[in-house]
């Protein structure tokens, strides 16, 4: 196991500072895992993983989402949450996640809404370009049941469109999921508050798992890239999987300082900037997997180590990107 790293709050008392010092660590990643891709993509750049007609805990009749009565969706109660860290709690938070210069933290309170209980997978994003007559090299070589990494912001978004139509269009969508899509929600990527109580829950903890040392079901440390239902995490809030570890996962939110308000994300949607990104990946160590973590990705960018979850939410939408592959 890495070591832990020290507190940064005496030395990194601004947001800025503690968030290029988390970049550092992550920049070296990227780095190492560009270049395996760059190895990996050297050839044919065609699909060649083929859709499976049966995938263990995936329904290929329902876009490969899992084969359960809400499609891998859970739901999340509305109310409020803590959000950001203090150091005199967690002595490996960064200076970004702190809420202002007068608080650690704060209490936003959310809307309900679904989360995946998985990271989007490889055949999940495989359907969707088959749908729409696409190809990517993203999906080159990999097993249809690892989560989707490669793909950019659009991209990404690109494909939580696409399955926001097919599941208003179906009779196979569950009856619960279809009355909150008639009711405004919204097949998108998180905000980095929904996802931030996703993995933490109400009662402020950390980690996504609720105390003590890391379960088995948590991939990181460097391990390698896991099937994205591998192992359940019990122990973890609303028994998401993957909250922490295995890849780092894309937010509809820009990389802006706290306090977090809807209001400040729609403003900052309209002009370029970075994308928050969660819950680091298989390489990051334990402070890169906690649950307040922020790491900051280009919407151009495309990483081994970067996927996304999905969740259906309230939210205003996001503004038109361009999404071609």
């Amino acid at each position: 196991m890495s070591k832990i790293a020290p507190s940064v709050e005496n030395a990194v008392p601004s947001r800025t500072l503690g968030f290029m010092l988390m970049s550092a660590v992550i920049t070296a990643v990227a780095l190492f895992l560009a270049h395996q891709r760059e190895q990996h993509n050297a050839g044919d750049q065609t699909p060649t993983v083929p859709l499976p007609t049966r995938l263990p805990g995936f329904a290929s009749e329902t876009w490969y989402l899992p084969d359960d009565s809400l499609l891998g969706f859970v739901h999340i109660e509305a109310g409020r949450f803590t959000m950001g860290s203090d150091p005199a709690v967690d002595p490996m938070a960064y200076g970004n996640e702190r809420w202002s210069p007068t608080r650690r933290q704060g209490r936003p309170e959310l809307p309900s809404y679904y989360i995946a209980r998985y990271e989007a997978s490889v055949a999940q994003f495989l359907d969707y370009l088959n749908a729409t007559g696409q190809t990517s090299s993203a999906v080159d070589g990999l097993s249809p049941d690892l989560p989707i990494t490669g793909v950019t912001w659009p991209e990404a978004l690109a494909y939580t469109r696409w399955l926001d139509y097919a599941l208003r269009q179906s009779d196979q969508t569950p009856a619960e999921l279809r009355a909150f899509l008639e009711n405004g929600g919204r097949v998108t990527l998180p905000s980095e508050a929904e996802w931030e109580k996703a993995a933490r829950g109400t009662e402020g903890q950390i980690f996504p798992w609720r105390s003590g040392l890391p379960p088995e079901s948590i991939n990181f440390n460097g391990g390698e890239i896991r099937a994205v239902n591998a192992v359940d995490c019990l122990e973890c809030a609303w028994g998401l999987s993957d909250m922490a570890g295995n890849v780092w996962e894309m937010t509809a939110s820009p990389m802006q300082p706290y306090p977090f308000s809807e209001s400040d994300d729609l403003e900052a949607r309209e002009s370029e900037a970075l994308w928050v990104m969660r819950g680091g990946s298989f390489a990051d160590g334990l402070g890169n997997i906690r649950a307040a973590i922020r790491g900051g990705v280009d919407p151009g960018v495309r990483n081994d180590a970067i996927g996304f979850r999905l969740v259906i939410s309230t939210r205003p939408s996001l503004p038109s990107q361009k999404t071609s592959l």
